[in-house]
């Protein structure tokens, strides 16, 4: 689920716990987990509301002073429902950290990476980035990221979109300044560097 910004050390310490959107349909299901900038949370519940029913304790519960404020804040169409999305952090271990700590890789763990790095390439508009990106990412980290878009000649955005991909893999780490390769990046690219 997308955040700004300003909520993202709420969701991460728990104070907030429930998110308001104006949707066509639900987005989320109840029961189900969801990745956010502050951690993964589970959703309890989703429910279709009356914004002018919208209490105070909900919206602070939102991160928001009050229900005028959240009310003002809400974006969508008159055709759209407004649901109130009840979650709560996550206990279980994020996966992509499990699975960027896992640097014992065999053969068929650089097979598959190989394979899933190689179809991100070919699916790329500008060629393939994969390992070049991984490489950058090597000799520079904790670097900006708009510096290393600009190393490798490609605008921000875009950029940061394409390391995601990476984090999503297990190969690298975001820093609160740019990013790092994580103990698995760092075994891949160690292998890879010595197969010919």
């Amino acid at each position: 689920m997308l955040f700004e910004k300003r909520f993202w050390a709420g969701i991460a310490d728990g104070s907030i716990t429930v998110t308001f959107r104006c949707w066509k349909k639900p987005q989320v299901v109840a029961g189900r987990p969801y990745r956010t900038p502050g951690g993964i949370v589970d959703v309890v519940a989703v429910d279709v509301v009356d914004p002018a029913g919208i209490g105070d304790d909900d919206a602070r519960a939102a991160g928001y002073p009050g229900a005028a404020e959240l009310v003002a804040d809400l974006r969508g169409d008159a055709g759209r429902s407004t649901y109130r999305i009840e979650f709560r952090l996550s206990t279980a271990p994020d996966p992509r950290a499990e699975l960027a700590a896992a640097a014992d890789l065999g053969h068929d763990d650089v097979a598959e990476i190989d394979r899933r790095l190689d179809r991100l390439d070919r699916a790329s508009s500008h060629g393939p980035w994969t390992r070049a990106t991984l490489q950058l990412i090597a000799e520079h980290p904790e670097r900006r990221a708009g510096d290393l878009a600009e190393m490798a000649g490609r605008e921000r955005a875009p950029f940061k979109l394409d390391v995601r991909k990476l984090k999503n893999l297990g190969l690298t780490e975001s820093l609160e300044v740019g990013y790092r390769l994580s103990p698995r990046g760092r075994a891949y690219l160690a292998v890879a560097h010595r197969t010919p």
